[in-house]
């Protein structure tokens, strides 16, 4: 009969003791467990315990975490969160250095559990940290000269535990000195600073920027981008992704004329070169963290271009007008003509043409005697389509929390979204010409221009030159293939016909994949034998023979250039003697020890034929696809299925090829989704001939 639901059994631990297996009725109040647990090892003072998980976290179990206890965890009986909260508190005033030390990294690791976080805020320990950083570090810094890895932890240790116990939400950042904030930026702007400290520094300045606009300003006054530059050149990514993230932290709580500005320093040379050549184009691979950092970075610089993109253009602007006529100028390849050349109505007429041409919605109105127009949107239909779309493209107005999805290419030049746009437009330019369209066709062109430009940026183009070419392959052709091609196999192969034909073709395919792989057994593999003790190479070749009842090897003395007859292949084993076939760690000589164990590579292209009692044949695969190859091979001979992924790969290849192949005829012809109806029989089989 199972336990009932309430009941968890668990192990307890306690220092200098056996572990005790015990169970926990999750009804009974938590205080009345840890009295009982108390109790069995004679301790007194149960209000003076608790429990905690015993693993990595070290969390306190709660009234409120308490149903998260499975059966079969190992718990840990030790002091209250508020008995180690006093005694850290006390620990960490110590006038020894190397207790205090010992004692703030304890603070550290306890400090990540909510429930001790508590305990020590409400000893006012916040204040505590906040003080030994302001004026504890002083009394230090004649000790820095001669104790600099020791300083260097100790600030370390503090700043981490600050970071702990504030990423609780408990005590809010508004309540923070000037003199905390301008120690924190002091480590900053620091030419040469510890790592973790930097790296904490770091992290609390960014979290006192987005959560306080008054800490803003006074963060803003400290801490320049121009000071943040340094931390860039280096090669510890941690470092980069939190000073990107303070630099985007800047940018977003900044108002709106010194955003402008900060935009501009951001698009200069030095910062985004800084950014593209030690970042993006480190060796390192970019991680999660940092690819959402500049892809916060592309959202806040693209946010800009929202204003400009909304804005209409204001008629009394001569500014705006000469750049309007401008743009004529050059798109039609005129002059400007004189006052007095031609009448009014006739350059009225030429001026509205041209315009509408280049997509502007023209108002005529009698009160503007030289230009008898205005241009009352400089963008309408087409510009605001196409920057409201290619913006969409690139990045959203609203930074995702969980996006990485930057695009390293705008990275690449001062002006990259204007560059990039210019590249748009000329492929609406482009693929208008190639749809021989209208002004009718508008939507349907700016869909295909989307659809290029996505597919495009799925790919991660490094550079807008790579971008173009990669535009100029998707021609209004190519979108019409590839369009075509996921239709058939994302509609036309869900209809219930195509799924049942599908299934009834599978097993031929399975056949015909069994036959492949059979027919390269036969055809036999050269095998490399490995040996802790040899360094020479060795080699052993092994074959099926063509009836598939018997495997033929042997040792070779060099690798051979072509296939072993099975007269050279001395040892014979019978297929049916056969038990079974092992991979990876489960392989008898994978579970040898020495550095063939611990060699991942190796152990990825290793199987094991067992047979008879403890007998066994092992291999290891020159490469992945004869590995597949042969455990396919040998799990046919077996009758066992077939599950390497060249199996599933090419299950997929040939069965999307027969099912076109089949289909073929059958284009833009609607299939049904229920058979036709079957005709009743007739009334009389008059019309059968007996050849008999």
């Amino acid at each position: 009969m199972p336990p009932p639901s309430d009941i968890v059994k668990v192990a307890i631990e306690w220092p200098g003791a056996f572990p005790k297996l015990m169970e926990i009725d999750q009804k009974k109040p938590l205080s009345a467990i840890i009295k009982e647990v108390c109790e069995g090892w004679s301790l007194g003072n149960h209000e003076n315990f608790a429990l905690q998980n015993a693993d990595s976290t070290n969390f306190y179990i709660t009234e409120k975490n308490r149903n998260d206890i499975k059966n079969g965890s190992i718990l840990r009986l030790t002091t209250s969160p508020s008995q180690t909260a006093a005694q850290l508190h006390e620990r960490i005033q110590s006038s020894s250095m190397d207790a205090k030390l010992e004692a703030l990294k304890d603070l550290a690791n306890s400090s990540r559990d909510v429930t001790f976080a508590q305990e020590f805020i409400n000893l006012d320990g916040i204040s505590l940290l906040t003080q030994m950083v302001e004026s504890g570090t002083e009394r230090y810094q004649k000790l820095q000269k001669i104790m600099k890895p020791c300083f260097g932890d100790l600030l370390s240790f503090t700043l981490t535990a600050f970071v702990e116990l504030m990423d609780h939400g408990i005590v809010s950042w508004d309540t923070f000195s000037v003199a905390f904030i301008k120690k924190i930026a002091g480590y900053v702007n620091k030419s040469a600073m510890d790592t973790a400290v930097l790296q904490r520094s770091l992290a609390i300045l960014e979290s006192m920027v987005l959560n306080s606009q008054d800490l803003y300003q006074k963060v803003a006054q400290e801490i320049t981008i121009g000071q943040l530059i340094p931390h860039l050149q280096g090669t510890d990514q941690d470092i980069q992704t939190y000073t990107i993230a303070v630099i985007n932290a800047l940018f977003l709580k900044a108002p709106e004329d010194k955003r402008q500005e900060m935009a501009h320093i951001l698009a200069q040379k030095q910062l985004r070169s800084i950014i593209l050549s030690n970042v993006i184009r480190s060796p390192k691979p970019i991680n999660d963290e940092m690819a959402h950092q500049l892809y916060v970075l592309q959202v806040l610089t693209f946010n800009l271009l929202e204003d400009r993109m909304m804005t209409k253009m204001d008629p009394q602007d001569q500014a705006q007008r000469d750049i309007i006529f401008e743009l004529r100028r050059i798109a039609f390849d005129v002059e400007c003509e004189p006052n007095n050349s031609g009448s009014i109505e006739k350059r009225k007429s030429m001026y509205t043409r041209d315009y509408k041409k280049l997509g502007f919605i023209v108002s005529h109105t009698h009160t503007h005697k030289h230009l008898g127009f205005i241009v009352s949107h400089t963008h309408t239909n087409i510009w605001d389509s196409l920057l409201t779309s290619f913006l969409l493209c690139s990045s959203d107005f609203t930074a995702s929390e969980n996006c990485h999805d930057f695009h390293p290419m705008f990275f690449t030049h001062d002006r990259s979204f204007e560059e990039f746009f210019c590249i748009c437009i000329q492929l609406l330019n482009k693929t208008w010409k190639e749809m021989r369209a209208t002004s009718e066709d508008f939507n349907k062109v700016m869909q295909v221009v989307r659809d290029q430009i996505m597919r495009a940026l799925t790919q991660k183009p490094n550079s807008l030159d790579q971008l173009k070419s990669r535009l100029q392959n998707l021609s209004y052709t190519e979108i019409l293939k590839i369009r075509q091609s996921e239709r058939m196999n994302q509609e036309d192969f869900q209809s219930r016909p195509i799924l049942e034909l599908r299934e009834k073709i599978q097993p031929e395919i399975m056949e015909l994949i069994k036959q492949q792989r059979l027919n390269r057994l036969c055809d036999g593999t050269c095998f490399r034998k490995i040996s802790s003790r040899r360094r020479q190479d060795k080699f052993w070749y092994c074959r099926l023979s063509p009836n598939h009842k018997v495997l033929h090897y042997g040792d070779l003395e060099e690798s051979p250039q072509g296939e072993v007859s099975h007269d050279l292949l001395q040892e014979k084993l019978p297929v049916a003697d056969i038990k079974a076939v092992v991979t990876g760690k489960d392989c008898p000589h994978m579970k040898e020890k020495g550095a063939l164990k611990q060699n991942k590579e190796v152990l990825e292209l290793a199987f094991s034929v067992l047979y008879e009692s403890d007998e066994y044949l092992n291999f290891i695969a020159p490469d992945k696809h004869e590995y597949c190859v042969w455990t396919d091979g040998l799990n046919a001979l077996l009758g066992k299925e077939m599950t390497s992924d060249f199996t599933k790969s090419d299950m997929d290849t040939l069965l999307s090829m027969e099912m076109k192949l089949r289909l073929l005829d059958l284009e833009n012809i609607q299939i049904p989704e229920a058979p036709p109806p079957i005709p009743k029989e007739p009334s009389n089989y008059d019309f059968v001939y007996d050849c008999n």
